[in-house]
């Protein structure tokens, strides 16, 4: 019987490799786990009040906070160094120069202007950062007009004419389809990209691009499932999870918000339905899990804290972090992580 078994061997050994090829990769082991609570700075902001719901954006040498639950100025401008504050901007209102309905921020780095997504006037409003720096009551200009029925809901700009995006198509009365695309911002006119994955019917994404790597990830909310794509929409690597089905779970959260780091991918990462945290229960990631630009595993950085979103901070090397924990914003400084990079 012993010479049988060994001959089957092989045959077995092939059936559980998932058919792995030079496109699509199947990482099961993920047990790099690096623990950086100890690492964790809180940034301490004593000056302004800031819900638990915003987001953070780089501009030169400001940090950007966008208090989504703002009922005064939705934009709070800090040093992007030592996080002193600096102004509040934008008021919401249905006003001239007001933002009724606040969604992403677009960075203009070379003209030191940033750009406000508004989905209560279909608008994105152009601000110029030393013109807010200098005057907090700075009126916004209107950089464009949406389209109502497919428009950019997050993007990296590069310039007027080019735009990296996940663009939302309403879908019935309470449904969107999402999907990468190339957007004109001159124009208006969206191209999508040529790759999307043939076995998820319903998803939902988050996008990290390098213009450096002319590549962008596309990452999944409920399906284990990381994409890394050309900038011309090309399939690189579909990227699959222990939990990867093509069946949409809502009740359990894989991948959160992504950036790419330098040469390394960082993605919030939960896998869970809810977790108990500190008393109650959370759906928010306390890790990232760290690719290589070819979707290699490299490792699992826990936090210890529920984070809500995050940025890359190229110049001081850090992940700067807004949290839903007992710190509200918080840095990692990266140079001090050893994690075998």
């Amino acid at each position: 019987m012993r010479p049988y078994c060994l001959l089957l061997l092989p045959a077995f050994v092939c059936l559980c490799c998932r058919h792995e090829t030079s496109t699509e990769k199947y990482r099961t082991r993920r047990d790099n786990i690096v623990n950086v609570s100890e690492k964790v700075r809180e940034i301490k902001i004593d000056e302004v009040m800031i819900c638990s719901i915003s987001r953070m954006f780089l501009a030169d040498d400001c940090l950007i906070v966008l208090d989504y639950r703002s009922f005064d100025r939705l934009i709070h401008l800090f040093d992007r160094n030592t996080y002193a504050y600096l102004c509040s901007a934008v008021p919401r209102g249905q006003g001239p120069g007001e933002v009724a309905n606040p969604g992403h921020i677009g960075i203009d780095e070379a003209r030191r202007r940033f750009y406000i997504s508004d989905h209560g006037k279909q608008t994105i409003f152009d601000c110029a950062l030393d013109s807010v720096l200098a005057n907090p009551r700075h009126v916004p200009g209107v950089k464009m007009k949406m389209n109502a029925v497919r428009f950019p809901g997050e993007y990296h700009y590069i310039n007027d004419t080019l735009c990296y995006g996940v663009v939302i198509e309403p879908s019935g009365s309470s449904d969107f389809n999402p999907s990468v695309a190339k957007w004109n911002m001159t124009t208006g006119e969206i191209t999508a990209m040529k790759y999307t994955h043939p076995e998820v019917r319903k998803k939902r994404i988050h996008l990290a691009v390098s213009p450096e790597r002319g590549i962008y990830a596309e990452c999944y909310s409920h399906h284990d499932l990381i994409t890394i794509c050309t900038l011309d929409g090309e399939l690189m690597y579909n990227i699959y999870g222990n939990s990867w089905s093509s069946e949409t779970t809502n009740r359990i959260t894989y991948y959160g918000k992504a950036a790419w780091c330098g040469d390394r991918l960082f993605v919030l990462y939960s896998g869970k339905e809810t977790f108990p945290k500190d008393g109650r229960q959370t759906r928010l990631p306390t890790a990232f899990i760290v690719f290589d630009a070819a979707g290699n595993y490299i490792c699992t950085l826990e936090t210890g804290f529920c984070v809500s979103d995050f940025c890359y901070d190229e110049r001081n090397s850090r992940i700067v972090m807004t949290l839903d924990d007992e710190m509200q914003f918080a840095f990692l400084p990266l140079a001090e992580v050893d994690a075998g990079w």
